[in-house]
């Protein structure tokens, strides 16, 4: 079932998420309904504050080489912690939160991970690339943090007048 995802400038998206403790069948059908909800949502990661739920849940689905998702490679990351982070890449990033808006982004290159997963089993990643960045993007979101928090000044204000023009425009278009 997909969820309706919280937009920009909703306030919950500055929400800090707190640890699962309950490993149960509610989660499990909630961590579905995320999928279903990026997958329809064109995404390759959610969090689970994007959907209104402020616990420490993000999931991924990287697509493969022809661009496609399977269902196979998801990742359901729960209660997670980054560590051994190392070198930088600039990555074009966007967010089903800030809709139709992509921006260069300095993150880490390579890092670990360790969470649990839908069981409550701990596990270890370590990654890289792409999947690197996405951990990294849907993190920031457990803290309350979005991806324009990391432009420059500049970049940022001019960010703002470009959003509210496009959601005036989309407001138009809805009327």
């Amino acid at each position: 079932m997909k969820l309706p995802v919280v937009v920009y400038p909703d306030k919950r998206l500055k929400l800090i998420s707190t640890e699962v403790t309950e490993f149960d069948a509610d989660l499990h059908e909630f961590l579905d309904n995320m999928y279903d909800t990026m997958i329809e949502s064109n995404g390759i990661g959610l969090a689970a504050i994007q959907v209104a739920i402020q616990k420490r849940i993000l999931i991924l689905c990287i697509p493969n080489e022809e661009g496609e998702q399977h269902y196979e490679d998801l990742l359901e990351i729960i209660n997670p912690v980054l560590s051994n982070e190392q070198g930088s890449i600039v990555y074009q990033e966007g967010c089903l939160s800030v809709p139709s808006f992509y921006e260069d982004i300095e993150r880490h290159e390579k890092v670990t991970l360790d969470y649990q997963d839908r069981h409550g089993k701990a596990q270890r990643l370590e990654a890289e690339g792409l999947l690197c960045v996405a951990i990294q993007h849907e993190l920031d979101h457990l803290d309350g943090k979005l991806f324009i928090e990391k432009l420059s000044y500049i970049r940022r204000k001019k960010f703002e007048k470009e959003y509210k023009k496009l959601q005036k425009s989309k407001k138009k278009e809805a009327s």
